[in-house]
């Protein structure tokens, strides 16, 4: 099926690039102005933020899919930091390496369909730290009513795996003794079952982080106090198989101004002595309503992203308080529109979305590194019809990147951990603007046009700069370039720019 939200012609991609070719003030009349001013001498803090993005394990990561090897080349290509890895329950036999009971002297481990998975991910993040997150715990370890079954066609989405509130007796601990075989199986070369037995595999990865479970505020409905006994059980026994790898909890779908589970879980009294807290995780989405109008989506999303980073503060004050060394890792960052699980799309994705989607990102990430949070991660590399659509950042009919992907590709390319934060005075409407100095000294501004209608902007000493930029014309081409020619520019609806400013006004 073709996906509606990336149809471009290309008259209209040259067009665009005959008008950022001419100067500024020949076409600005229609365009409202501002200036954005830097007071480059004022450093308000020190960035430790990594932009990143996390992959969610479906149908179409599988050998064989027509757009798995290009999503992973893009993956490859963009060389991020910090991927987090999530097979997770829509699809049983693509995430649960245990699906049945051991029984008489026999077990059921299967890795084969999720081997080629693990394999290629771990091929295009070579070389940099990954997160690793097998998010689904064998439902025959829940008291359920009856033995839960899944479809036989693995590629099948089945909503109905997930089922219990209650652990059965002593499961705590089998829960933790499946995380450490399926650890060992990746990192050790094998593992020894419930029985003894060992399982032999030509794996020997090195995983230096692994999330316990995800969003347990939803799934099972899990309390913190339970919550808090899995992850100490699964860290201890992870760690006899891994030594090495740290550890991040609590995944929340949902962090709440409650902070209640924060509480707990950041409190080292509520955990066995010795439980490492290296790090938490919670996630945000922008969800506009169904009756909501494209037109209204920008001033929907902005203003729920603002309201989820008095959340983050707040969070980072019982952080600070409880466990001031357990860093943050916002690890599913994105935008979910209606009916997004429908088995086809109910509604066309307007072009203006993924752009929307992107500019939100590199907002949120902003400001996330203001307030010292490590990991700011995009979700997710692929969605679809009845998986998501709107959270994709490919299209999922070719696979090649969508403007979310490239805000993102935009931002790992320039920013970092160790960049100088610069005092950005707001003076501008409808336009966010940041000013960071890497730790080379380079003088980089981030500037996100919240609205989607251009905007013409005075950036003083602007004139013979970089300018790298994402809009709704370069849509899912590589972030565009070109040297600044006056101290003026346009920035499109919607748009993500940099401006890497010329050595001589360093």
């Amino acid at each position: 099926m073709q996906h509606i939200g990336y149809h471009r012609g290309g008259i209209l991609v040259w067009a665009a690039m005959i008008l950022l070719s001419i100067p500024a003030g020949a076409h600005c009349a229609a365009a409202k102005r501002a200036t954005v001013s830097v007071t480059w001498s004022k450093v308000i803090g020190i960035s430790p933020t990594t932009p990143t993005l996390q992959v969610v394990v479906n149908p179409m990561l599988r050998p064989g899919s027509p757009i798995s090897r290009r999503a992973f080349q893009a993956l490859d290509r963009l060389k991020a930091n910090f991927v987090r890895f999530v097979p997770w329950l829509p699809y049983p036999q693509l995430a649960v390496a245990e699906l049945k009971p051991p029984a008489n002297g026999r077990t059921f481990w299967n890795f084969h369909l999720i081997d080629p998975m693990v394999r290629d991910f771990m091929r295009a993040t070579a070389g940099h730290p990954v997160i690793m997150n097998f998010s689904t715990i064998p439902e025959w370890l829940y008291q359920t009513p009856k033995a839960v079954n899944w479809p036989k066609n693995p590629n099948q989405v089945f909503w109905g795996y997930e089922q219990g509130t209650l652990l059965r007796k002593h499961s705590v601990k089998k829960v933790a003794q499946y995380y450490a075989g399926l650890v060992s199986w990746y990192t050790r070369g094998g593992f020894r079952d419930e029985y003894g037995h060992w399982h032999s595999s030509p794996y020997h990865y090195h995983f230096g982080w692994w999330e316990v479970l995800n969003e347990v505020d939803f799934e099972h409905h899990t309390n913190v106090e339970t919550y808090t006994r899995l992850y100490d059980a699964i860290t201890s026994a992870v760690h006899k198989v891994s030594p090495q790898t740290k550890f991040v909890g609590l995944a929340l779908a949902a962090p709440t101004n409650d902070l209640a589970w924060f509480k707990y879980f950041l409190n080292p009294r509520n955990h066995s002595p010795g439980t490492p807290l290296n790090m938490i995780s919670y996630h945000f989405y922008a969800m506009p309503s169904a009756a909501s109008k494209p037109s209204g989506w920008p001033k929907i999303f902005f203003s729920q992203a603002r309201g989820f980073l008095n959340t983050v503060r707040k969070i980072q004050a019982v952080r600070q308080k409880l466990s001031p060394k357990t860093k943050t890792d916002i690890d599913e960052i994105g935008s979910i529109l209606p009916y997004d699980t429908a088995p086809k799309l109910v509604r066309p994705i307007p072009n203006m979305y993924w752009n929307l989607s992107g500019a939100m990102y590199a907002y949120l990430f902003a400001h996330l590194a203001r307030q010292g949070i490590q990991i700011a991660g995009e979700s997710q590399l692929i969605g679809y019809p009845s998986q998501f659509p709107s959270v994709s950042m490919v299209n999922w009919t070719t696979g090649v990147p969508n403007a979310r992907f490239r805000v993102l590709q935009l931002l790992r390319n320039n920013f970092g951990p160790g960049d100088k934060i610069i005092a950005t005075p707001a003076n501008a409407p409808g336009v966010f603007a940041q000013a960071f100095t890497t730790p080379a000294g380079i003088r980089k501004i981030l500037l996100i046009n919240k609205r989607n209608s251009t905007i013409v902007l005075n950036i003083p000493h602007a004139k013979g700069s970089v300018l790298q930029w994402v809009d709704q014309h370069t849509a899912q081409k590589p972030p565009a370039q070109r040297t600044l020619k006056h101290n003026q520019l346009r920035l499109g609806g919607l748009g993500v720019a940099v401006i890497t400013l010329e050595a001589k006004h360093k």
